[in-house]
């Protein structure tokens, strides 16, 4: 998404539901004369005027309520505040963007001073001479008709826009310049019901302005060329003294940029950034049309959800990185082997959803189904790896299994985690008795309650070093989860459900003594000491007693305090700031360290960060990722760096997967960094043995 926004002609920023801007683009940057650094993470409304504040955050609300794209300033008088307090005429369209779960607004913002001006001056000018001395300096198409629409006058940049000579323009019928179809279609919506159709005429284009009324609207414009440019025509009539119509002024500014921003608004509030497929939003519109055409036509429609098996795996082996590249591939695959009327979408991480139109029962669908699994698991080979994964699938039927949207997502959805669930790699129809895995969360909640005492729990430890001389100076506990019936459970299976059921009071609990004994214990071994660095979730922040908790890991595993690093997300800081403050300024007396986890994906600012006392900012890997390719991104790194640097705290990179990443953190005074680059996380008797690999090489 930062690539498409930074790619738009105009302006382009996305604010959170606070009205805390998160991304902005080059365009908004010089439209506003602000750094960038200046406009991330502070409030939208420092680009209004003070007379627009007080009604903004009703107007703020209701886009939340109801999130649907919709444009602010047309026909009225609409500004925004550069940062030399001048304001600035602007028309501005918003959309509903849906990222991590949570709803933001893309505005594009196109600076409209120009055709203001030009509308200006024809109101102010009666003079014909003086008229055409303005016309021929205007930048904008401007062509003078007379009642009938033949032209006698264009200007140098109608002449542009259109691809003709002045003297070829004059003399001619304004309906050359317009397309047939649409003049058509105006006609018809002038038409009022049990009367005469109106004539695809010239009328039709002045109608407005022949009444005496200012007339702008869009257009198609037809060059001598014969290909079309989307145009904003506004018209004027010409009149005599005697106040008769004696022909028509018709300003055109050519709208492509406009249309064009337009269209990457709609298409990102509908479609994943990642792969281009429909997203979310955009599936349940398509499922919805599917279900309707199926009770219209008596027709089944299928859906079918896909999950692909280990695919973290690759993630944590080889990076992000190869992980997109791989998303990406699969996402073609099966684009290439569905129809036309049919859908395919992501949902986010690995997981896809098919929309297959007009099929008749489950057993027409083996070849097709068998063949979206065939072409998934077909290896790959990207960036010198060769991959293959292999999809779990889950299938339902309309109107056999639901007859609605999100019912039928349900049930293919337990469909898939059925086919997990007996082996992986395999496809299943939803039944009935599917509902009951439904109740796997439950009893992963439960399973996760005798975990500890069952020993199936085990810390790793990924190496953090330092930039410079990469020297491990700490590490990041990290939780893994071995059960004897399910094997490998990933943390992002079993955190989330800790984090729900309130279980993550005890694991945090237990990972933190846990983490800090064998911290002691790695640095007797490595006869140096080295920090560890232990995440700590909402609710554990949030609990009265977690203070007394932390003292008495601290007193019974006898880490030096300045070694133990806790993690703590912006979200977390920012949900109470007077609490959190109170609360980490009690952790740093006990001499502990501080760390800003996922640092720059949320509330960053400068009074953030003044606010609490921080010892070290994680830069978050989506950052790290796309350095190289991504603009905005680097950018994003430097100035976190910069900040740091100018209040005294490190800065961690996390994600480091390449030498040029590593080469671009050293270059920027970044401090320190993880990543498999240097190692992945190792267990902590193996951890001695990996600081010796990473430290020899």
């Amino acid at each position: 998404m930062r690539l498409v926004v930074e790619a738009a002609p105009n302006a382009m920023l996305m604010i959170n539901a606070s009205g805390v801007i998160v991304l902005v683009n080059t365009q908004t940057e010089r439209l506003f004369g602000y750094e960038r650094s200046e406009l991330l993470n502070s409030h939208i409304e420092m680009l209004l005027p003070e007379r627009y504040r007080s009604r903004h955050v009703g107007l703020r609300t209701n886009f939340f309520t109801q999130p649907v794209t919709r444009f602010m300033g047309e026909g009225k008088e609409l500004f925004g505040l550069r940062k030399d307090a001048t304001e600035v005429p602007v028309e501005i369209g918003l959309s509903p963007v849906e990222s991590d779960g949570e709803w933001h607004v893309l505005a594009s913002i196109i600076d409209i001073t120009e055709r203001l001006r030009v509308d200006k001056v024809r109101r102010a000018t009666r003079d014909d001479a003086f008229r055409q001395l303005i016309l021929d300096s205007l930048p904008f198409s401007t062509i003078a008709t007379d009642i009938n629409g033949q032209i006698l006058t264009a200007n140098p940049a109608a002449d542009r826009l259109l691809g003709y000579d002045r003297h070829e323009l004059v003399g001619k019928s304004a309906l050359v310049l317009h397309d047939t179809k649409e003049l058509k279609l105006r006609a018809a919506e002038l038409t009022e019901p049990g009367m005469e159709p109106i004539a695809a005429n010239y009328q039709v284009i002045v109608k407005s302005g022949s009444q005496g009324m200012a007339d702008e609207r869009e257009w198609t414009y037809v060059r001598k060329d014969g290909t079309g440019v989307p145009v904003n025509i506004a018209i004027t009539s010409l009149r005599d003294d005697a106040g008769n119509v004696t022909g028509f002024l018709k300003v055109a500014y050519d709208i492509t940029a406009r249309k064009r921003a337009e269209n990457y608004i709609r298409h990102m509030a509908h479609h994943d950034a990642l792969t281009g497929l429909p997203n979310r939003a955009l599936l349940m519109d398509r499922l919805e049309m599917a279900i309707h055409q199926g009770q219209r036509h008596a027709r089944q429609a299928a859906v079918l959800m896909i999950d692909l098996d280990h695919f973290k795996r690759v993630n944590d082996s080889l990076g992000h990185q190869i992980g997109d590249q791989l998303l990406l591939t699969v996402a073609k695959r099966l684009q290439g082997r569905i129809r036309d009327i049919d859908t395919v979408a992501r949902l986010g991480g690995d997981e896809f959803v098919v929309v297959l139109n007009e099929v008749s029962g489950r057993e027409t669908l083996t070849t097709l189904i068998d063949g979206l699994a065939a072409v998934i698991s077909d290896k790959m080979l990207i960036e010198g790896h060769e991959l293959a994964v292999t999809p779990s699938i889950g299938g339902c039927l309309f109107p056999d299994d639901g007859v609605d949207a999100s019912t039928l997502l349900k049930h293919a959805d337990a469909a898939m985690y059925q086919a997990k669930a007996i082996g992986r790699s395999n496809f299943q129809w939803f039944d009935n008795a599917m509902l009951q895995a439904t109740e796997e969360k439950l009893a992963l909640g439960l399973a996760l309650g005798h975990a500890i005492e069952r020993n199936e729990l085990t810390v790793h430890y990924q190496p953090e070093v330092s930039i410079s001389d990469r020297h491990v100076v700490g590490m990041e506990a990290l939780v893994r989860w071995s059960n004897s019936m399910r094997g490998e459970i990933e943390p992002d299976r079993f955190v989330p459900i800790a984090e729900e059921s309130g279980l993550i009071l005890t694991l945090g609990e237990w990972v933190l003594r846990k983490a800090c004994r064998e911290c002691v214990e790695i640095q007797r071994e490595l006869k140096r000491m080295v920090s560890v660095a232990v995440n700590v979730s909402p609710r554990q922040f949030q609990q009265k007693e977690w203070m007394a908790t932390l003292v008495n890991a601290i007193n019974e595993s006898r880490i030096t305090p300045s070694c133990l690093e806790l993690e703590i997300t912006e979200g977390m800081l920012m949900e109470n700031p007077e609490e959190s403050a109170r609360k980490l300024h009690q952790i740093r007396k006990l001499g502990v360290k501080i760390v800003v986890d996922d640092f720059g994906t949320g509330y960053s600012s400068l009074s953030y960060l003044t606010r609490f006392p921080i010892d070290k900012i994680k830069i978050d890997r989506s950052f790290v990722r796309d350095l190289a390719t991504d603009a905005a991104d680097a950018a994003v790194i430097n100035a976190i760096i910069a900040l740091a640097k100018s209040l005294n705290i490190r800065v961690i990179a996390e994600g480091v997967e390449t030498e040029q990443q590593h080469r671009y953190m050293f270059e920027r005074g970044c401090d320190e960094a993880q990543g498999f680059l240097y190692g992945a996380a190792v267990s902590s008797t193996a951890f001695a043995e990996a600081v010796s690999c990473i430290e020899s090489n």
